[in-house]
């Protein structure tokens, strides 16, 4: 009798772990991709220069796992946990953080998904929708370093579509936690006891998709305090974004644009500008795709304006695999000084010409 006893409770052990693992699944999956830029007048001397980036290529490197767990009742659990890889050394981006792209759990059901960590905001979600070049080596993200670092640490978020309806916000109780520099590492930790408004940031997002055509609006705005960069160092200065993204598809073929609108008030003063973006995406063949952008920064009270246009012709090896080329030409005006490749230099007032070239898998 005790050995039968002991024969079904091993059965149920193991029907219990079956369950647990039918419900539970975890996904492993990442993208690698770099390659060589070259780009003219790299400094106030005119010199040009050739080099692999570490920021990005056609798109950012990264290692990511993503969970989900059926709860019941419709209510799932999730998580994600995704690095960012520097390919060129090696290296983890977004300011050193071990899963700097984002380390998040939340609750997923029919009134959307609430998320707490370390997730994209509401900026990233809206314009990866209507930029076709995305965080390209040459692309809007040059201009505004922010678009593919819109991030919030310490942050609550939820996201729902309803009918074609998205809407979505996060809170941050302390924006961003690494200094070691950069857009992705920007030193704001926040969480002070007597200050809640230092290093909060919101970020809010109302928009409408369907299939062929689709437009959102979508509010982010962001405070500093002592220490952190870009002028922002009190909980009195803040940047603030107000942007309005759309596409629309005929067939294959996706056109997508913007403006955004940007006012900082920072210890140096008042700054403010308009973004305005617009490109298209083209298969050429099932294999060959042809994607092309214009932007243009409009700074205003200054002439340090900043034009873009930027081309780019990928070759699907496969459905993971594709090797790309890239041109790209910016215009600085006044003493703006503006690389056309993220992450590179060019002399103040230059115009710079380049050209890049990768190869991309993912996994």
């Amino acid at each position: 009798m005790t050995k039968k006893i002991c024969r079904a409770l091993a059965l149920l052990a193991c029907v219990d772990a079956a369950n647990a693992m039918a419900q539970s699944q975890v996904t492993v999956y990442g993208l690698l991709d770099t390659g060589l830029v070259h780009t003219t007048n790299a400094n106030a001397a005119g010199s040009s220069v050739t080099r692999m980036p570490s920021l990005t290529g056609s798109l950012p490197s990264r290692l990511g796992f993503r969970g989900v767990e059926d709860l019941g009742g419709g209510l799932q659990a999730v998580f994600t946990l995704e690095t960012g890889i520097l390919l060129d050394s090696g290296g983890v981006s977004q300011g050193n953080r071990l899963f700097g792209r984002q380390a998040s759990v939340g609750l997923k059901g029919d009134f959307g998904t609430v998320t707490l960590g370390r997730q994209i905001n509401m900026t990233f979600i809206s314009i990866l929708k209507s930029d076709v070049m995305g965080p390209n080596l040459f692309s809007i993200s040059s201009i505004d370093g922010y678009f593919p670092n819109a991030r919030s640490d310490n942050a609550v978020g939820y996201l729902g579509n309803f009918k074609d309806v998205l809407v979505g916000a996060t809170y941050s109780t302390g924006r961003d936690t690494s200094a070691s520099g950069g857009p992705g590492a920007t030193g704001c930790p926040g969480e002070v006891a007597g200050n809640s408004k230092a290093c909060r940031q919101v970020t809010a997002l109302l928009g409408y998709e369907r299939p062929a055509f689709g437009v959102n609006v979508v509010y982010d705005n962001l405070y500093g305090n002592t220490g952190a960069a870009g002028g922002l160092t009190s909980s009195d200065n803040s940047d603030r974004r107000i942007g309005v993204h759309g596409y629309v598809k005929a067939g294959a073929t996706k056109l997508g644009g913007g403006i955004v609108e940007r006012t900082t008030r920072a210890v140096t003063g008042l700054s403010e500008s308009d973004l305005y973006y617009f490109g298209a995406s083209h298969p050429l063949t099932p294999l060959i795709t042809l994607d092309t952008q214009v932007a243009r920064r409009d700074l205003k009270r200054s002439d340090a304006d900043v034009t873009l246009l930027v081309a780019r012709l990928t070759y699907n090896l496969s459905k993971r695999t594709a090797v790309y080329g890239g041109l790209g030409k910016i215009k600085n005006a006044g003493l703006s000084a503006i690389a056309l490749d993220a992450g590179g230099t060019v002399g103040a007032g230059k115009t710079q010409n380049g050209v890049m070239t990768g190869l991309r898998h993912s996994f």
